[in-house]
C-alpha cells in the first residue's frame, strides 16, 4: 500500500510555499503489511519502499518504534542494544527500506516506522542557515507505520477423554499469523507423522490409551514449540493377570503371595475370590504355611468407573506321599504256582507319586499295580511299595506272598570224606528238593526202594554198593525224581615199569633216547618223569633227542592218581663227554687261612670218563692229582691257583682261586667327617672309624666306656649338650681287636635353664639391699646378661644389685642370657617389697549389713600367702569355717648330700644330691663348680667326674638359694683293701651323721608346723571340734625336697657303699 509521508519536523508554511520542490506529495512510504503477526523466536521481514522529491540527497535511513523523540531525535533501533544484534537493514538509500528483525519476543510487539534524514544541495547558505537554525536536516518519518504483534502458541485440549471417543486438539495463537502457516504437532516431544491435522487442529478419532501423553504444536520453518498439555485417556481394566510368588513349585508349609496386576486408568480396585467366596481385597493376597486345603482356583476382580474384569489362577499345593499301603488281589486265599497275582499300591501325594516295587531289598518293578502272571516259587517273599515324588518318599508296610508249588530241582549230592568213593569209606547221599509245602523223600537203587528221608547213608562201602541211585520228592501238589548218581569204587596205581629204547647199547652225546612208563590204576594215572629227584617231563613216553652229558643220570616215572602214587624202579642213562665245570675248592681247618695253617685244594671236574688232574700256581706246574695239599702255609703261598682236567674227549681249566692270609686289625683311627668346624647343639655330626684288618673288622662305638652304636660310620643327628664326651671305636674281627684313640666331642649350645635367684631369699623390706643373680647353662659360657623389669631394660651383667630398695622396685624381673649361639629369657620372678601397713581396710563379704544383734555367716577367702606376709583375723559374733593356709616360701636350708664317698678313684664318679626345704617344692636345680661362672649341670642329682668344690642352687617361683660347697677328690687307684674299708667306714659314719641331722631337722619342722596348726586352730575354732579343724588344716607342703630325697631308694647298691661293707 502507498501511504503519505509526513515531514518531520514541519517547516513554516511560508517556507513550503517558497520552496515548491518540498511538498508532502513528493514524500511517501509504502509498507507491504501494516499489521504483522509473528511467532516468538522467529525472524520477521518488514518490507517497504519510499520516495522522496528530486534534488534531495539521502544522508541516513533508519527505523524507529513508537515515534517518541529522545531529545530532538527519533531513536535509531540499530543503535538500541536490544535491537542492534537482531536488526538488519536490507534496503538502500534509493527506494527500498526493508528490514529483518530476528528472534522476536513478545516484548518486540510495537508500531515500527521508517525514517530518513535528507539534505538538498543548492540551497543558499542563508536558507540552510535558517533551516539549520530551525532543524539541522530534513527528517521524515513514515506514518502510520507497521505494527508487529509477537505471539506464542497454546494447545487447547480436554483434560480427560475416554478410550474410543473422538478428540480435537487446537493450536492457538493470540493473533492471525501474517505468513501462511503449516502447523506441526508433537506427541511426547516426538513429531507426529500421521496426517491427522487440519489447519491448526489435530483430530484423534476413536482415541486409544496409547494416545495418552503430552502434546505440543509448532509451525513449520520455526523452532518455537508450544508448551505441552497432558491428554489423559481413561479406560476400564484389561490385561488382568495373577502371578504367584514364589513362582516355582508350592510345597505344603510354604508362604505364598498371589499378586493381581491390571492395566487401567484410573487404577483399579482389586478383590479376591476362591470358588465364589470373597477372601479379601488389595493387590496382594498372602497365605502363610499353606496346606493342601488351600489348593483350588483363585480369582481377582479388577474394577474402576469404566468397567471391571476377572482373571483366575489355580493354586496346586504339593506334598510328599502319605498313607502308603499294599493290597493283594488273588483269586483264592492260597497262591499256587501258576496263579496270577496283582499287588496294588495306594498313596496320597501331590504330584502323584512314582511307585516302585521291592521284593526284600531288590527292585522288581514300577507302577501302581505290580502283576505276576503265572506265579512261580521264586516269587515268594516280602513285598512292599515305595511311593516317591520330588517332595519326599514313603514305604508301605511289607506283605508276604507265599507261592505253593510241587517239588522241583530235585538233585542228589554225594558227600564222601575224600571226595571220591573208595572201598571202606562212609558215603552220604543227600536229596535236595525245592517245594512248598516241604516234600516227602524216598530213595531207590536202580528201581529198588532202599530208604526214606532227606539223607541216605552207607557206612563201610563195598563194591556191592556200586550202582545208580536216585531220590523221589513228593508233596500234595505233585512229585519229581532226581537224576541218578553213580557210586564208583576207585583205587591207587599198582605197578610202574620203565623201559629204554636206544639205537645202540652205549649212549653218546647226540643220540636219541626214548623212555616208556607202564602202570595199572583207576582212574587212569598221570605220569611224571624224574631225573634223580628233579621233574623233567610228563606223559607215558619221555623222549630225548640230541642227548647231551647233562642228560646223564637215573630216571624213573611216577604214576599218580587222586588215590595214591607209585614210583618205578630207576634206570640209568650214561652219556660220555669231555671235561667241563672244573672248579677248585679250598679246605682249611679253621675255614680261614692264617699263616701256619695247613690248606688243601680240591679240583672238581665234570667229565665222562673221569679226567686226569694237574695243578698250576700262576702259570707254573706245581702238582697233579685231584687233591693238592700245602702244610704250614706261609705268605709265599699266597697267589692264584687253578687245576687242569683232561680226558680223551678234551680238557678244561678251572677258574683261579686266591689263597688269602688273614690277620687281626692293626690300626684304628676316629675322624670327624662333618661338620668341619665348631659343633653346635642341633648340628648333625658324623664320625668315621678307619682300621686295617683282614677280613674287614666289625666296628663298635663307645661314649666314654659305654657302647653306643656299631658300624664304620656313627651319626648323631640334632646333637645336644649332653652328648659332649670322649668317643672311641673298637675294630674287631675274629682274629683280634684294636681300640682307637679317644676323640673329644665338644658340643656348644645357646643358653638353657636360665633362671634368676634372689638374695636375700627371705622377706624383702623397704631399705634392704637385694641381689639378683642370673644363672644359665651354655657353652661357651654366656658373657652377656640383660635385666628387664616388665618389658623395660634395667641393667646388664650376671648380677643385678638394688640398694636401699623401695616399694617402687616391686614387680616381675627376668634376665636374658646370651652367647654366640643365641639368647634365652628366664622365667619371671616377682620381687615383693614389704613395707609397713598403710591404713589397709578390711572388707567383709556378707549378704547384708552386719548388725550387732544378728549373727551373720562370714566367709573368709584366702589366696596363697607368701612367707613374710601378714594376715589379720577379725571376729564377729560368728566364726567362718576354717580354711587351710598354704604358706609359700622360697628354697631354704639348701644342702648337698654325697651319695657315697667324696673321694673317688680315678675313672670313677660320685653322685651329688641337692636337697632343699621350699613350698612349692623346688623343681629346678642348677649345679656350679667353685670359681666357674657357668653351670656344670642341672637336675636334683649330679655326677661329679673331676676333683673340685661343687654347690647347687634350688629354685621355685618364690626365689632361690645356694648350698654350701662340698669337695670331691679324685685319687689314684692304689692302696690296700684296708684303706678302702677305712674309707667306706668313714663314709658310712659321715652318712649316718648327715641322716641323723636331717631327721632332727625334719622333726623340728614338723613340730613347728604342728605348733602353727595349734595356734591357727586356737584362732579360728569356736564351736567346732579340734579333730575336724585339724583335718581342715592339713598342710600339703609338710614334705620338703630333702624329705623326698631321703625316702628315694637307689635302684642298686653303689660299689664300695655302706651296703657293701655292712
Amino acid at each position: 500500500m502507498v501511504m503519505s509521508v509526513r515531514r518531520a519536523p514541519p517547516l513554516p508554511l511560508i517556507f513550503l510555499l517558497m520552496i515548491h520542490e518540498v511538498s508532502s506529495a513528493d514524500w511517501s512510504v509504502s509498507y507491504r503489511h501494516s499489521h504483522i503477526c509473528a511467532i516468538k523466536d522467529s525472524s520477521v521481514i518488514m518490507s517497504c519502499t519510499y520516495t522522496y522529491p528530486t534534488g534531495y540527497k539521502i544522508k541516513k535511513v533508519f527505523w524507529t518504534k513508537n515515534p517518541v523523540k529522545v531529545g530532538e531525535e527519533y531513536p535509531d533501533l540499530s543503535e538500541d542494544p536490544e535491537y542492534s544484534q537482531r536488526l538488519q537493514y536490507l534496503g538502500d538509500k534509493q527506494k527500498n527500506c526493508t528490514i529483518r528483525l530476528s528472534h522476536v519476543i513478545q516484548k518486540d510487539s510495537h508500531m515500527y516506522y521508517f525514517s530518513l534524514i535528507a539534505d538538498k544541495p543548492g540551497l543558499s547558505n542563508w536558507i540552510k542557515q535558517w533551516i539549520t537554525t530551525v532543524k539541522d536536516n530534513v527528517k521524515w518519518i513514515g506514518a502510520p507505520g507497521a505494527s508487529l504483534t509477537v505471539t506464542d502458541l497454546q494447545v487447547e485440549s480436554p483434560e480427560n477423554v475416554t478410550e474410543g471417543q473422538n478428540v480435537s486438539l487446537t493450536c492457538k495463537s493470540s493473533c492471525a499469523l501474517t505468513d501462511r502457516a503449516t502447523f506441526i504437532w508433537y506427541g511426547n516431544s516426538k513429531p507426529l507423522t500421521e496426517k491427522r491435522n487440519r489447519n491448526n487442529q489435530l483430530l484423534l478419532q476413536s482415541v486409544r490409551r496409547e494416545d495418552a501423553g503430552r502434546y505440543s504444536c509448532g509451525v513449520k520453518g520455526h523452532t518455537y514449540i508450544s508448551p505441552a498439555v497432558q491428554l489423559n485417556v481413561t479406560y476400564p481394566p484389561n490385561s488382568v493377570s495373577v502371578s504367584i510368588s514364589p513362582s516355582g513349585v508350592i510345597v505344603e508349609g510354604d508362604s505364598v503371595n498371589l499378586i493381581c496386576s491390571s492395566d487401567s486408568n484410573p487404577p483399579a480396585e482389586i478383590n479376591w475370590f476362591k470358588e465364589g467366596r470373597f477372601l479379601g481385597s488389595g493387590r496382594i493376597y498372602s497365605i502363610s504355611k499353606i496346606s493342601s486345603n488351600h489348593s483350588g482356583e483363585y480369582k481377582c476382580k479388577s474394577s474402576n468407573k469404566n468397567g471391571w474384569k476377572y482373571t483366575a489362577v489355580t493354586l496346586n499345593v504339593m506334598y510328599p506321599p502319605k498313607d502308603v499301603a499294599v493290597s493283594n488281589f488273588s483269586l483264592s486265599g492260597v497262591t499256587v504256582e501258576g496263579d496270577s497275582v496283582t499287588l496294588s499300591c495306594s498313596s496320597d501325594s501331590n504330584p502323584p507319586a512314582d511307585i516302585n516295587w521291592f521284593k526284600g531289598r531288590t527292585f522288581v518293578g514300577s507302577g501302581r499295580n505290580y502283576s505276576i502272571s503265572k506265579s512261580r516259587s521264586n516269587h515268594s517273599g516280602e513285598y512292599k511299595c515305595k511311593s516317591i515324588n520330588e517332595h519326599g518318599v514313603k514305604y508301605s508296610d511289607a506283605v508276604i506272598l507265599n507261592v505253593m508249588y510241587p517239588p522241583k530241582n530235585v538233585s542228589v549230592s554225594n558227600f564222601s570224606p575224600s571226595g571220591v568213593t573208595v572201598e571202606g569209606d562212609s558215603v552220604t547221599l543227600i536229596c535236595s528238593s525245592d517245594s512248598n509245602p516241604p516234600a516227602e523223600i524216598n530213595w531207590f537203587k536202580g528201581g529198588t526202594f532202599v530208604g526214606s528221608g532227606r539223607i541216605y547213608s552207607i557206612s563201610n562201602i563195598s563194591s556191592n554198593h556200586s550202582g545208580e541211585y536216585k531220590c523221589k520228592s513228593k508233596n500234595k501238589h505233585g512229585e519229581k525224581d532226581s537224576d541218578t548218581v553213580r557210586l564208583n569204587v576207585t583205587y591207587a596205581p599198582r605197578n610202574a615199569v620203565v623201559s629204554i629204547i636206544s639205537p645202540s647199547g652205549v649212549t653218546v652225546e647226540g643220540d636219541s633216547v626214548t623212555l616208556i612208563c607202564s602202570s595199572d590204576s583207576n582212574p587212569p594215572a598221570e605220569i611224571n618223569w624224574f631225573k634223580g629227584g628233579t621233574f623233567v617231563g610228563s606223559g607215558r613216553i619221555y623222549s630225548i633227542s640230541n642227548i647231551s652229558s647233562n642228560h646223564s643220570g637215573e630216571y624213573k616215572c611216577k604214576s599218580k592218581n587222586k588215590h595214591g602214587e607209585k614210583d618205578s624202579d630207576t634206570v640209568r642213562l650214561n652219556v660220555t663227554y669231555a671235561p667241563r665245570n672244573a672248579v677248585v675248592s679250598i679246605i682249611s681247618p679253621s675255614g680261614v687261612i692264617v699263616e701256619g695253617d695247613s690248606v688243601t685244594l680240591i679240583c672238581s671236574s665234570d667229565s665222562n670218563p673221569p679226567a686226569e688232574i694237574n695243578w698250576f700256581k700262576g702259570g707254573t706246574f706245581v702238582g697233579s692229582g685231584r687233591i693238592y695239599s700245602i702244610s704250614n702255609i706261609s705268605s709265599n703261598h699266597s697267589g692264584e691257583y687253578k687245576c687242569k682236567s683232561k680226558n680223551k674227549h678234551g680238557e678244561k681249566d678251572s677258574d683261579t682261586v686266591m689263597l688269602n692270609v688273614m690277620y687281626a686289625p692293626r690300626n684304628a683311627v676316629v675322624s670327624i667327617i662333618s661338620p668341619s668346624g665348631v659343633i653346635v647343639e642341633g648340628d648333625s655330626v658324623t664320625l668315621i672309624c678307619s682300621s686295617d684288618s683282614n677280613p674287614p673288622a666289625e666296628i663298635s662305638w663307645f661314649k666314654g666306656r659305654m657302647i653306643v652304636a656299631s658300624g664304620r660310620i656313627y651319626s648323631i643327628s640334632n646333637i645336644s649338650s649332653n652328648q659332649s664326651r670322649e668317643y672311641s671305636c673298637k675294630s674287631r674281627n675274629k682274629h683280634g681287636e684294636k681300640d682307637s684313640d679317644t676323640l673329644m666331642l665338644n658340643v656348644t649350645y645357646s643358653p638353657t635353664n636360665v633362671m634368676v635367684s634372689i638374695s636375700p631369699s627371705a622377706e624383702i623390706v623397704e631399705g634392704d639391699s637385694v641381689t639378683m643373680i642370673c644363672s644359665s647353662d651354655s657353652k661357651p659360657p654366656a658373657v652377656n646378661f640383660s635385666w628387664f623389669k616388665g618389658g623395660t631394660f634395667v641393667g646388664s651383667g650376671r648380677i643385678y644389685n638394688i640398694s636401699n630398695i623401695s616399694s617402687d622396685h616391686s614387680g616381675e624381673y627376668k634376665c636374658k642370657s646370651i652367647n654366640e649361639h643365641g639368647g634365652k629369657y628366664s622365667d619371671n620372678v616377682t620381687l615383693n617389697v614389704m613395707y609397713a601397713t598403710k591404713a589397709t581396710p578390711l572388707s567383709i563379704s556378707s549378704p547384708a549389713e552386719i548388725q550387732t544383734d544378728a549373727p551373720k555367716n562370714i566367709v573368709v577367702s584366702t589366696s596363697p600367702i607368701v612367707e613374710g606376709e601378714s594376715m589379720t583375723h577379725k571376729h564377729v559374733e560368728k566364726y567362718s569355717d576354717a580354711v587351710p593356709l598354704n604358706v609359700m616360701y622360697p628354697p631354704k636350708n639348701v644342702s648337698v648330700y654325697i651319695n657315697g664317698s667324696a673321694e673317688i678313684v680315678e675313672g670313677g664318679s660320685v653322685t651329688l644330691i641337692c636337697s632343699s626345704d621350699s613350698n612349692p617344692p623346688a623343681l629346678n636345680f642348677i649345679w656350679f663348680k667353685e670359681n666357674q661362672s657357668s653351670a656344670v649341670g642341672s637336675g636334683q642329682s649330679f655326677s661329679a667326674l673331676q676333683s673340685g668344690s661343687f654347690y647347687c642352687e634350688a629354685h621355685n617361683q618364690h626365689g632361690s638359694q645356694r648350698s654350701d660347697a662340698v669337695t670331691v677328690t679324685v685319687k689314684e687307684h692304689h692302696g690296700s683293701r684296708w684303706h678302702e674299708v677305712f674309707g667306706i667306714t668313714v663314709e658310712c659314719g659321715v652318712s649316718f651323721i648327715i641322716v641323723t641331722i636331717t631327721i632332727i631337722i625334719i622333726m623340728f619342722i614338723i613340730k613347728k608346723l604342728r605348733s602353727f596348726k595349734y595356734e591357727y586352730i586356737t584362732m579360728t575354732q569356736i564351736s567346732e571340734s579340734s579333730e575336724d579343724t585339724y583335718r581342715l588344716l592339713e598342710l600339703q607342703s609338710t614334705t620338703s625336697d630333702l624329705y623326698g630325697t631321703l625316702t628315694t631308694l637307689h635302684p642298686r647298691p653303689l660299689e664300695h657303699s655302706c651296703t657293701t661293707v655292712l
